[in-house]
């Protein structure tokens, strides 16, 4: 093979996404394109410099990844015999250059699509083809967000049309009420996962059809409808018409719900009654469900359900009060909405929450479809949520974590390996602190300079740096920090302790509140105390996200409890020797030990019926907030020896660095679904 043929076989696959030394050789071909295409190996290569190409020991280093790459791909797994799983989620976060994700539930499902590869879980990924991504985002004068969607060309990305046994274009057909839809699909490998992303741009559609699937979350509850639809019912048509085998079908939140109706019409017409067809299709799923937010989980009004779903509904033989019955927690009232999530919860022989504290919180919201149970009893367990390291961890860190401990991928779920952090001198695991936080600083001050809206920020490469980047749903409180300004701007107009904080986010397009949280930080970046010590970086994407968790010194998490369903974003920055100061809610009491970190005011109990009003709540966690860092964080920051060390700093440093990267990683998550979930249970 030549140089350029093994650059073409990794520029088709998304292993290079997680794996830095792939990447350098496509910024080594193009730098320029490289970056301008969001780190895109395929467009670096479209406009590869041939004298790098001829270069021999460019192709040296060729040769050194596509042989990592090879053995990867046939290597042994280490899940022999795990279940052949079929994963179905609305969103897939896999890299900057890809926006099929708007948060944390796309994050969520592209690192555990990477980690079952890495695992050798046999495990085929399903979702749509989002042509038009989650916006970017940029601010007119005021700072009020706008959005711009830019149309991905599949021929740019290792996107192939899945093809039938004849190497045509394979289509599927669902049925919108009485209206036929086509839909192709695109394959895309990561790793050994294969996704296939459903895509209704056909000529055979009805033009207004057509842009069903290219955009995430937007169009109204109607267009929400049609995309579940297409996902669930179309899907599984899709594996059908592929031969994907299954043995447990994985259906990540309720938009995807509709493939256990799908599953269930194919048994109703091999001749299986109704109570059969149920009870086979409960052995075959699993479901999670994420957001204790109740707005978070889709509810259709009868008539454009009802309408909808005509022609499926008369496939499966019920009536519409049938149907609508799997969709109502109390099958007999009249006029209630179909819900996606009881969908799910009443054809799925498993459930869970994705924290042990969202599996308590999700048991009381569903409580009443199991009134004869006990909250304990309600069938909801929980597998907490993990991060790929692979993809999350800097490739300074990597270095640095390779050098000390040697292969540590490998064991990065292992916590006698990461125990070994005890041999790190203070003084090495300090300089690793301090490269980290520069390297952000210096990508925060380039940013800042091609922003839409360009803020006053003077970066200190000694200063305590903290970090908040999420959606900027309400309930978040991204400008919690700020609720008493004067208090805040004494903070960061101390000389002697200076401090910087770095915000990164998105709103909802039609989420008023959000944008104006957006707005409310950028105005504050003007304040006199605080100008230069506030940043704002806009278009928030995963590059900017890898970058922040590596470089923060702290990692600010304050939602409105209980609704963290579990959080990934703070379990990144420990393997980078950053702390989280977070609410006790989703992932993080079972992550803190008291020496690992901070939680900002009470103690987590979960129970929805003990929530304090929002004002209240809002009130007393800016308190604790501020308490938490006048009298521990920056003071522990600053308690430098003689020396300029922080020893006590590096000592929580190091016990965060040895608890948490092993306990929350997405490898250690898939595998708890391989065993608790995945799995069939048997009676002894």
């Amino acid at each position: 093979m030549t140089t350029r043929t093994k650059l073409e076989a990794l520029a088709a696959n998304l292993w290079w996404s997680w794996n830095p030394e792939a990447q350098d050789l496509f910024r080594r071909l193009n730098a320029d394109v490289f970056t301008a295409h969001h780190r895109n190996p395929k467009a670096a290569l479209h406009a590869a410099d041939e004298t790098v190409l001829a270069d021999p020991g460019f192709a040296q280093d060729v040769d050194e990844v596509y042989d990592a790459f090879t053995q990867y791909m046939e290597g042994t797994p280490e899940a022999e015999g795990a279940p052949r799983t079929s994963y179905f989620c609305m969103e897939f976060g896999l890299h900057e250059s890809l926006p099929l994700y708007s948060g944390g539930l796309g994050i969520l499902a592209g690192d555990h699509a990477k980690a079952a590869s890495d695992l050798g879980v046999p495990f085929t990924a399903v979702g749509l083809l989002l042509r038009d991504g989650y916006f970017r985002q940029y601010f007119d004068e005021e700072g009020w967000q706008q959005d711009e969607h830019v149309a991905i060309n599949p021929d740019e990305h290792p996107l192939t049309r899945a093809v039938d046994g004849n190497g045509d274009p394979l289509t599927v057909t669902v049925h919108l009420g009485e209206q036929p839809l086509q839909l192709q699909a695109w394959h895309l490998p990561l790793g050994r996962t294969n996704l296939y992303l459903l895509d209704s741009d056909l000529e055979a559609n009805p033009k207004e059809l057509r842009s069903l699937t290219r955009k995430l979350y937007q169009g109204g509850n109607f267009v929400r409808l049609q995309q579940e639809i297409i996902l669930g019912i179309g899907g599984l048509r899709l594996l059908r018409a592929l031969d994907v085998q299954t043995d447990v079908y994985h259906l990540n939140e309720g938009h995807c719900a509709f493939l256990t109706l799908e599953l269930m019409r194919e048994q109703l017409a091999e001749g299986r009654t109704r109570a059969e067809a149920e009870a086979w299709v409960r052995e075959q799923c699993v479901f999670t469900t994420h957001t204790p937010v109740p707005a978070g989980h889709d509810r259709f009004k009868v008539q454009p359900f009802n309408q909808q779903m005509r022609h499926f509904r008369e496939q499966l033989g019920l009536s519409q009060d049938e149907l609508l019955a799997y969709g109502r927690t109390n099958p007999d009232a009249a006029g209630s909405p179909f819900t996606m999530t009881v969908l799910g919860l009443k054809l799925a022989r498993e459930a869970n929450g994705v924290s042990k504290l969202n599996g308590h919180v999700a048991r009381q919201q569903w409580h009443e479809m199991y009134p004869e149970r006990s909250l304990d009893e309600v069938p909801i367990g929980h597998v907490t949520n993990g991060v790929h390291l692979p993809t999350w961890t800097a490739p300074h860190a990597r270095a640095f974590l390779s050098q000390r401990f040697g292969n540590w991928l490998a064991r990065r779920d292992d916590p006698d390996f990461w125990a070994q952090v005890e041999d790190i001198s203070d003084e090495d695991l300090w300089h690793y602190r301090s490269t980290l936080r520069g390297l952000l600083l210096d990508f925060a001050a380039e940013h800042n300079t091609a922003q839409s809206l360009t803020q006053p920020f003077a970066p200190n490469p000694d200063a305590l740096t903290i970090g908040f980047a999420r959606r900027f749903a309400t309930y978040k409180r991204a400008p919690l920090l700020f609720t008493d300004i004067d208090r805040a701007a004494k903070l960061f107009a101390d000389t002697d302790r200076p401090l910087q904080i770095l915000y990164a986010g998105k709103a909802h397009p039609e989420d008023e509140g959000g944008k104006r949280f957006i707005q409310q930080i950028i105005e504050i970046t003007q304040h006199p105390d605080i100008q230069g010590h506030l940043l704002f970086l806009e278009n928030y994407n995963m590059e900017i996200g890898r970058m922040l968790v590596s470089g923060c010194d702290v990692w600010l998490n304050n939602p409105r409890r209980p609704y963290e369903a579990s959080g990934t974003s703070g379990q990144k920055i420990s393997a980078h020797g950053g702390l989280n100061l977070s609410i006790a809610d989703g992932w993080w009491p079972e992550g803190y030990n008291g020496a690992n970190g901070w939680v900002i005011g009470p103690e987590a109990t979960g129970d929805l019926k003990d929530a304090r009003p929002p004002e209240q709540q809002d009130r007393a966690d800016a308190e604790a907030l501020y308490t938490t860092l006048e009298e521990h964080v920056i003071p522990e920051f600053y308690d430098q020896d003689a020396e300029g060390y922080p020893r006590a700093w590096i000592a929580r440093m190091r016990e965060a660095m040895k608890t948490l990267p092993h306990a929350f990683s997405a490898k250690r998550m898939v595998k708890d679904y391989l065993q608790d979930v995945y799995q069939v249970k048997t009676e002894a």
